[in-house]
C-alpha cells in the first residue's frame, strides 16, 4: 500500500473517532512528531552562506528590491 492510500484510510478512521481525549492525543502526537522532525533535519547555516545571505540582502537593500511588510500585506490581499 503507498502513502497516499495509508493517508487516505487514516483520514477515513479519523473522521471516525468520536473520543474528544483520543482527537486531542493524536493531535499533540501529531504536532509533537512534525517538531521533531523538522529539528532532526535542521541544518546549521555554514558562515560562507551566512556571509553570502547577509551580502545579498545589503545589495538587495542597497538597490531598493525591499518591500515593507504593510506594502507587502497589502499586495498579498489582492491576491485573492
Amino acid at each position: 500500500m503507498n502513502i497516499e492510500a495509508r493517508k487516505i484510510l487514516l483520514v477515513q478512521e479519523f473522521l471516525r473517532i468520536d473520543n474528544e481525549k483520543i482527537i486531542s492525543a493524536l493531535e499533540y502526537f501529531l504536532h509533537k512528531s512534525k517538531s521533531e522532525n523538522f529539528e532532526e533535519n535542521l541544518k546549521p547555516m555554514s558562515l560562507e552562506k551566512l556571509n553570502e545571505e547577509i551580502d545579498k540582502a545589503i545589495d538587495d537593500e542597497s538597490n531598493n528590491r525591499l518591500i515593507n511588510s504593510k506594502d507587502l500585506k497589502d499586495k498579498i490581499q489582492k491576491w485573492d
